[in-house]
């Protein structure tokens, strides 16, 4: 099995991107830091618009799509950072967060169309992987002002363009939780 486009080969010659993936067309979508950084600097040299994002993706509902969408019309390809189950617990997102496993979120988000690219990080912020990717555009969703998102000065400094998009009213991954937990059986 080789490694897919921005994908690093791993030992015995398997692609760290499809241990990472169960589904076949989905392996070369999911990636590490360093082989996101180099896909990333290929697309650039081809003149090509890379926009980036990052978040938990616990349960992806509509305001996750229409967020996505909208961010990957803003550049060539979207590159969207997981937070790993650990991060996940120490943002306080709740209890028995998060529901899914940073793989599975992974994966599922890699299966969007308008997905390019998706790693995970295990820092409290994406910053160091915003200076290691160096996007052309930095997008988060509306209840982050631009002068909050963090990674920001990075992007400026290149002359990128920072962006947050609106969220979708009444719906968030901590509404649906509640929602489901307090439905009665």
């Amino acid at each position: 099995m080789s490694a897919g486009p921005g994908c690093a080969p791993g030992r015995r010659g398997l692609s760290l991107c499809a241990r990472a993936s169960a589904t076949p067309h989905l392996r070369w979508k999911i990636t590490t830091r360093k082989a996101l950084a180099a896909a990333v600097r290929r697309l650039q040299a081809a003149g090509k618009k890379v926009v980036f994002t990052n978040g938990c993706f616990d349960l992806l509902h509509v305001g996750h799509v229409r967020y996505l969408q909208e961010a990957g019309a803003l550049g060539d390809a979207l590159v969207v950072a997981v937070n790993s189950d650990a991060s996940v617990r120490r943002l306080d997102k709740g209890p028995g967060r998060p529901l899914n496993p940073a793989r599975d979120r992974a994966e599922v988000l890699a299966a969007l169309a308008c997905v390019d690219y998706v790693t995970v990080f295990g820092e409290a912020t994406p910053q160091r992987l915003i200076a290691a990717v160096q996007p052309d555009v930095l997008v988060k969703g509306g209840d982050w002002p631009v002068e909050k998102i963090v990674g920001r000065e990075t992007v400026e400094a290149r002359g990128g363009r920072v962006v947050s998009i609106p969220l979708v009213k009444n719906r968030s991954t901590t509404a649906t939780i509640a929602k489901i937990r307090s439905a009665k059986p």
